[in-house]
């Protein structure tokens, strides 16, 4: 059996692009989860790119909703002028065309995915697109050209902390040895990429090694051995359900089987191929499954079999290299020539009297038709531009909108005119105020006072941003903010005090060094963890709030604060006193909830890691 390349390069996206990789495997499960997460939260722009990059990465079951996620993730990069995650957003659409056969698309996406990984001077992306290029024109047959840029992605690649990326090139690097019938070339970058996989513990990474290999053995008659790697890959891949790379392997299963004579399992494993691939839509699949069987009918003598699963095979081969589609257009173009051919006899074989007539009428045709194509023209271009206008309006009302209002909450609140309220079991408030704030603002002009707000503010709104925090609303002098929200967390307590100390930072440097000339202020926090109630209330105006007694009791730890301090409830203190080191304050009485035991943070313990 001729060695058909496995290509791995769509499995190792979220490697390639973030540390956060390790908590996205591709499994359907996760895909699910994301979806919930997007359609339950408030996302900001960067968070929102990354969520659709991890929807289309996920989401293996149905690749049409994969690909319009990716197409989400490109429309969205190019408004934000964002070429990191318009990178992304391309590479995404051309793995999941790519899977579904469709090569021509999926090599222009994978263009446009390094160019912006250019732009984004990003050396990992533009290794990955290289990559991803070279795998398109090796199932193209252009080993040349896959030769050329697998060379450029692993000299890119090897210059970066990646380890999975590297690997992944090398994995289909050896892959392309292996079609070229190079076995001890395939094996040392098999050899090298295996070793890179496990030590990154990434074990899709590993089961697509060992079905490599298990292929160079298979096709060097060392059936045992390749038996032994199939299996164990095929049985790390249905854990991992990654249903593209198990059909390949179950047919080249058969194909060894098939060489030990015992017909009946063979045929069993290529059947399991291909209900496999017709179940998930893999074109390539079902054409290689169908070849196979049409080939083990063929040694059994049963004809009509064989030549049923040869014209399936023959089908699907086709639409995968687009033949049909060649055809057709050969077709159209074939059938303008004959009737092109039968016009001109038509012509000649008129008379002499009917030419005068024919070319009079054909003179005024041509001349309406130009009049007519005329104002379609103008009219194309005055409905152009109408739309033009309709859709930047449009896209300029989504943006406010979504500037307002968390993505879900808009679009909810579009769609039904209302919001209803969710229920937050564990989440940590905060609260600050500048102490003197009163008595210096009645000696301040209204637009000076507005502007030192402003210059203070900004930058607390940039600190939560840096922590994934949620601003919840300014007050006068008083900023809010919340943690574990809109998308439940378990260290939004740790974040929230992380993110209290570099406001105390700011505040402190502002004072000593003033650079804007600005009244100087000390700065009070207050802190408080547990649940609360959120969403949108009234019909004009909509802003999104939370409710509950953790509000109230934040507030109170604020004020009962002092200058250039961090005042946390018995609540928040249970969450973090193993990671920060704070003092009890003792039982401080508390308006309207009389005694509350309080604390004051002070530093992280010793070996407690900034969070960012």
């Amino acid at each position: 059996m001729k060695p058909r390349v496995l290509k791995y390069y769509f499995k190792v996206i979220l490697f390639l692009f973030s540390f956060h990789s390790s908590m996205f495997a591709q499994e359907q499960k996760v895909a699910d989860s994301l979806v919930k997460i997007y359609r339950e939260g408030n996302l900001g722009n960067i968070e929102k790119l990354e969520l659709l990059r991890n929807l289309s990465f996920n989401e293996v079951n149905d690749l049409d909703l994969s690909l319009r996620y990716a197409e989400e993730l490109i429309r969205l990069s190019k408004l934000e002028n964002n070429y990191l995650y318009l990178h992304r957003g391309y590479f995404q659409k051309g793995t999941k065309l790519r899977i579904t056969g469709n090569l021509n698309k999926s090599l222009d996406a994978f263009f446009k995915s390094e160019e912006a990984a250019t732009k984004a001077k990003y050396i990992a992306g533009q290794g990955t697109a290289f990559s991803s290029i070279a795998d398109v024109y090796s199932v193209m047959g252009n080993s040349k050209n896959a030769m050329e840029y697998y060379d450029k992605a692993i000299s890119l690649l090897r210059k970066t902390n990646n380890p999975i990326g590297l690997a992944s090139v090398l994995l289909n690097a050896g892959d392309e040895y292996l079609k070229d019938k190079k076995y001890d070339l395939a094996l040392a970058y098999f050899e090298e990429s295996g070793g890179l996989f496990k030590k990154a513990d990434y074990l899709i990474g590993s089961a697509y090694n060992l079905g490599n290999i298990g292929m160079v053995y298979a096709e060097q008659g060392k059936n045992d051995l390749a038996e032994t790697y199939i299996t164990e890959a095929i049985k790390i891949l249905e854990e991992l359900k990654d249903y593209y790379a198990i059909s390949d392997y179950l047919t080249y299963m058969s194909d060894i089987y098939l060489k030990k004579n015992e017909w009946v399992i063979a045929v069993n494993y290529a059947q399991r191929s291909l209900i496999l691939a017709q179940r998930y839509g893999l074109k390539e699949q079902i054409s290689n499954s169908n070849l196979k069987l049409s080939e083990l009918y063929q040694k059994k003598g049963d004809d009509t079999k064989s030549f049923q699963y040869y014209k399936d095979h023959i089908a699907y081969r086709d639409s995968v290299t687009n033949i049909k589609s060649v055809q057709q257009m050969a077709d159209l173009r074939t059938d303008f020539e004959v009737s092109k051919k039968q016009s001109e006899v038509d012509l000649l074989n008129q008379g002499k009297k009917n030419r005068q007539i024919l070319m009079t009428s054909s003179l005024i045709s041509l001349f309406l038709v130009f009049l007519l194509a005329l104002g379609m023209y103008r009219r194309y271009k005055f409905v152009e531009k109408t739309n033009v206008i309709i859709e930047e309006e449009k896209n300029r009302s989504d943006s406010l909108l979504l500037n307002i209002l968390p993505l879900e909450t808009a679009y909810e609140l579009k769609k039904n005119g209302k919001v209803l309220a969710k229920k937050f079991e564990s989440v940590t408030v905060l609260f600050t105020d500048f102490a003197e704030f009163t008595h210096y603002a009645e000696k301040l002009p209204p637009e000076k006072l507005v502007e030192i707000v402003d210059y203070y503010f900004s930058k607390f709104d940039t600190i939560i941003e840096k922590y994934n925090l949620e601003k919840i609303k300014t007050v006068g002098d008083c900023y809010m903010c919340a943690g574990g929200l809109p998308f439940p967390t378990k260290d939004h307590a740790f974040k929230m005090v992380f993110a209290a100390f570099e406001m105390i930072e700011f505040v402190r440097d502002s004072r000593n060094n003033n650079p804007l000339n600005h009244t100087r202020f000390e700065i009070r926090i207050g802190i408080n963890s547990g649940p609360v109630v959120a969403g949108v209330v009234g019909t004009k105006k909509f802003a999104y709030d939370i409710w509950g007694d953790s509000v109230n009791i934040a507030s109170r730890m604020e004020s009962n604060s002092e200058s250039g301090k961090i005042n946390i409830s018995e609540n928040t203190y249970e969450l973090i006193k193993d990671s920060f080191d704070c003092v009890y304050r003792g039982e401080v009485e508390v308006k309207n909830r009389g005694m509350m035991k309080m604390y004051f943070v002070n530093n992280p313990k010793a070996n407690q890691l900034t969070i960012v």
